[in-house]
């Protein structure tokens, strides 16, 4: 069987505040053809399956939450979980999951986004930093901005929670600061 191998990742960080913010980018995407989302939604565990539930009744895509190792699928959604890290093999694409250990986030975003940084070279990535505490995510975003990536974060007046975009803002060079309109704009035009 021949893999279909995305054009376009783009890939969603958050934590506090962030399931609203995700459902309005899911609620109005379009139908993916070329481009693959993933999103590292800081949840408490037991709660993504609820979470993916919920963003399923808006979706004109099919959501997964990766909870065991997947292969990466053009045109889908994924919700991750743990430490999800992005693989090549023989075989293709692959999500790779291990659970977070207790002191680390569900999930881990810069394991995540780091995953992605050498990939840069071969696909269009289109990485969005939303609303949030702390920094999670931050320091991979700016790993993927030097290596070509797009980056976007909220802007304070968007943002519910100012912490993580306001380290982007700070941190990652060349990073677009948008609201969060203009952000689920951007993106339906990336995944064009």
């Amino acid at each position: 069987m021949k893999l279909s191998v995305p054009k376009k990742i783009i890939l969603i960080g958050a934590s506090t505040g962030g399931p609203g913010q995700i459902q309005k980018i899911i609620e109005s995407a379009p139908k993916l053809h070329s481009t693959t989302i993933i999103i590292a939604q800081h949840m408490v565990k037991g709660f993504m399956e609820s979470f993916a539930s919920r963003l399923k009744n808006s979706s004109s895509n099919p959501i997964d939450v990766v909870h065991k190792n997947q292969t990466l699928q053009n045109g889908h959604i994924y919700l991750c979980e743990g430490k999800t890290q992005f693989k090549k093999d023989g075989f293709g694409f692959l999500l790779t999951y291990e659970p977070s250990s207790c002191d680390s986030f569900n999930p881990d975003i810069n394991t995540l986004f780091n995953s992605f940084v050498p990939l840069c070279s071969e696909i269009n990535i289109l990485t969005v930093i939303l609303t949030g505490i702390g920094d999670d995510g931050v320091e991979a975003c700016k790993e993927l901005s030097l290596n070509g990536a797009t980056c976007i974060t909220e802007s304070a007046s968007s943002a519910i929670v100012d912490g993580m975009p306001s380290r982007a803002r700070l941190l990652v060079p060349n990073i677009e600061v948008e609201d969060m309109d203009v952000i689920v704009n951007k993106i339906n035009e990336f995944c064009q």
